[in-house]
């Protein structure tokens, strides 16, 4: 991994690392992962950056510097992430206009949105909200130029680079080319989130 683009202070006891990617924030995740809970109190994945919280005051940026090489180093032996497959329909309201937006049929556009492996780039927007990355480039419409008020649980989303499925019922302005009836989100579970940054989605049709 190349080194940090910026390490910036966020807070007291927090500083939020910029990274030159995706791939580079997972990786350095999980090579900290296992000092969550000890040396560190949580670890908060973005797209291009890791925010980390310290219990007390953070590190100079010498030793944050020295914490980050190290737990690259340390990601090479650390397990593959987890992947878990999402059974979907594509029904979404928005279905064909996304497919006119990106130049080809309804079909094609459900051929190529399952063909793709995602991985959760990061939760964000709400509680359990994961950011599907690794989609065709080619299916990137844009968010709505006017929100929705309401878009149910588990609506199947594509908005730029991203696709999602919302955990739950909110507002939302991106384009719903689906539904999945998995649930995303039970705050009565344990993790409550059925998606965790790092973690590998397959769509599958039902």
């Amino acid at each position: 991994m190349s080194p940090p683009i910026a390490i910036r202070q966020a807070g007291e006891r927090s500083v939020l690392v910029e990274l030159g990617g995706n791939d580079a924030v997972q990786r350095l995740a999980a090579g900290l992962e296992p000092r969550r809970g000890t040396e560190l109190e949580e670890i908060v994945p973005g797209h291009e950056t890791l925010l980390l919280v310290w219990p007390s005051a953070a590190p100079a940026v010498g030793q944050i510097e020295e914490l980050i090489a190290a737990a690259d180093a340390a990601t090479e032996a650390t397990a593959p992430a987890d992947e878990i497959e999402l059974s979907v329909n594509y029904d979404g309201p928005d279905l064909g206009t996304v497919a006119e937006s990106c130049g080809c049929s309804p079909e094609e556009l459900v051929a190529r949105h399952l063909a793709c492996s995602y991985r959760v780039g990061f939760i964000g927007f709400s509680p359990g909200f994961a950011y599907l990355l690794g989609g065709d480039p080619a299916l990137q419409p844009p968010r709505l130029a006017e929100p929705r008020t309401r878009v149910p649980p588990g609506a199947l989303a594509i908005a730029g680079p991203y696709s999602a499925v919302y955990p739950r019922s909110s507002p939302g302005g991106w384009n719903l080319i689906g539904s999945c009836d998995e649930p995303i989100f039970d705050p009565a579970q344990n993790p409550p989130a059925l998606l965790t940054a790092g973690m590998t989605v397959r769509l599958v049709a039902k």
